[in-house]
């Protein structure tokens, strides 16, 4: 005979310690403390009880909502992804519900937990970093996922991602055509998934060009901010003579534009400075920085769009989808340049 609702939730109060009060606080998600709810969600995986939110709903079996979750919910990037994915799916009826999770994969793991107990109809997951646990949950999870980045290996799921590679080759091209031969990495952390990507790039780029991947020329910043980004451009000036300087983004190309101007050196005369994911940030920086755009508005639009479509038919066949990048050239790389995309 099949557990009812109450008898499970008692199996849980006894293998957590805690009262049956507790079980129903941290399963509905009201406030305890981290010691309790730590005791009831193990306990809960233990016996696989996971009580489904959304059928406590008026409208059974949905709650309407979409969970994005992100990895700093401050990075313009980030912030574009979400009015973009937030336009189309509200116009679909839906809520979109935001989650900062950092870098840390774990915390993706502890929002896919909780959010298979039937908090949200669908999540669009943006990972930094993925592991082997993380690829795990992501496959076995009951609730319908996008990912815009890359699918972890073996992992079948609807995914959209920038072609960061191939951004970096623009960029690497361009400084080239402008005659720059010293052409220095500030990138992100080489663990995550973009900062591996671009590293990869540049290397590939600097070869086709016959040029040399001097060590001393290539820096990793702690992670993908504007903060961290100052120490690694002082590294880097500290330790060789670029002539120009490509940037995991645009956070830390404006880092390294302060460190550059604190140093008495101009732009672009004595460096030149490329960054990437061309937001309005690079756009308003003194001189303005000609950065990679990698479609980050493109990627949410798809990953929204499959997300409704994978809801509306769990059965589609999976989609994957690479968003192409283009080169718009601003001030910071050419002497006098007029904005231009390529």
């Amino acid at each position: 005979m099949p557990q009812t609702k109450k008898s499970t939730l008692v199996l849980v109060a006894e293998r957590a310690g805690v009262s049956i009060a507790s079980v129903s606080r941290v399963m509905n998600g009201l406030p305890a403390s981290e010691q309790v709810v730590e005791r009831v969600r193990k306990a809960a995986d233990e016996l696989g009880y996971a009580p489904n939110a959304t059928a406590r709903s008026l409208k059974a079996g949905k709650t309407e909502q979409i969970a994005l979750a992100v990895a700093d919910v401050g990075n313009p990037v980030y912030v574009g992804m979400m009015h973009e994915i937030s336009r189309v799916v509200t116009k679909a009826g839906y809520r979109l519900v935001l989650s900062s999770t950092g870098s840390d994969p774990q915390d993706q793991i502890d929002l896919l937990t909780a959010l298979n107990r039937g908090f949200a109809d669908g999540l669009i997951l943006s990972p930094l970093r993925v592991t082997e646990q993380l690829g795990e949950k992501l496959a076995g999870s009951r609730l319908p996922i996008v990912i815009i980045g890359s699918v972890p290996p073996g992992v079948e799921l609807d995914n959209v991602r920038a072609d960061s590679a191939t951004g970096m080759g623009l960029a690497v091209q361009h400084l080239v055509e402008q005659g720059r031969e010293r052409i220095a990495l500030v990138n992100g952390p080489l663990d995550t998934v973009p900062g591996a990507a671009r590293l990869g790039g540049y290397l590939r780029a600097l070869e086709a060009h016959g040029l040399p991947a001097n060590p001393e020329a290539q820096v990793a910043a702690k992670d993908f901010t504007y903060r961290a980004g100052l120490k690694a451009a002082a590294r880097l000036l500290d330790q060789c003579t670029p002539d120009a300087v490509v940037c995991a983004n645009d956070l830390l190309a404006i880092a390294v534009q302060k460190v550059v101007t604190s140093r008495g050196l101009r732009i672009p005369d004595d460096i030149a400075i490329v960054g990437m994911d061309d937001t309005e940030l690079a756009e308003l920086a003194q001189p303005a920085i000609t950065s990679v755009d990698l479609g980050s508005v493109k990627r949410a639009k798809t990953a929204a769009r499959l997300l409704l479509r994978r809801l509306d038919d769990p059965q589609a066949p999976i989609e994957q989808v690479v968003i192409e990048p283009s080169l718009t050239v601003r001030a910071s790389s050419v002497s006098g340049a007029r904005e231009s995309g390529l």
